[in-house]
């Protein structure tokens, strides 16, 4: 199934509503891993077009086998670099964008692998709609902290938690991903759950 589902670039933009012309929304998940939470919602939001974006073959697979399982024509994906992707994007042409658990590069000389940067931040604000939210999800704080210094210095977006220790409380309709399960199992019991409001 693959063939059918994997988006190929060319020259020019990749325009979503070329992928998915019936829709009413487009939602990215950058790294969607096994796929769990990019096949719910998909299943949940039939009318939105979901763009995954995902190199590693396992958790490819995996969701395939999925889309595959669910009838799911709502969905297309890219297995390389998302800042590839993001950058042949239409401008403000994106409803919502996701990074859960992430690979925190822990060490401090692979810092500069997180996907959190400068650069990505400026792209995905390019693309996203005025007030459409990028979420990030994390077991780990030194990348929620990273994350929210890099945000906070952006122009481009805003960070207005609801009260004090709302980035502690899952985003609505949640349910945990395997990571989120495996960081459970290993001891790391809290999470952060940051929305960024496009601007």
């Amino acid at each position: 199934m693959l063939p059918e589902l994997e988006i190929k670039l060319g020259e020019g933009p990749l325009e979503p509503t070329a992928l998915f012309p019936e829709a009413d929304g487009f939602v990215l998940e950058i790294g969607y891993g096994g796929g769990e939470h990019l096949a719910r919602q998909a299943r949940e939001r039939p009318r939105t077009g979901f763009i995954g974006c995902e190199v590693f073959s396992g958790g490819i697979a995996k969701l395939v086998q999925q889309i595959d399982a669910a009838g799911l024509r709502n969905v297309r994906l890219y297995t390389d670099d998302a800042l590839k992707l993001i950058s042949r994007l239409p401008d403000a042409s994106i409803d919502e964008a996701f990074l859960l658990y992430p690979d925190p590069w822990p060490k401090t000389r692979h810092h500069k692998r997180r996907f959190v940067s400068p650069t990505t931040l400026g792209e995905l604000a390019r693309v996203l709609k005025p007030g459409a939210n990028f979420n990030f999800a994390t077991d780990i704080e030194d990348y929620a902290s990273w994350t929210l210094a890099h945000v906070l210095r952006s122009a481009d977006f805003t960070f207005a938690p609801a009260h004090p220790g709302a980035w502690h409380e899952p985003y609505p309709g949640w349910e945990p991903t395997r990571y989120e399960e495996k960081a459970r199992r290993e001891g790391r019991l809290t999470s952060f759950y940051l929305s960024f409001a496009r601007r």
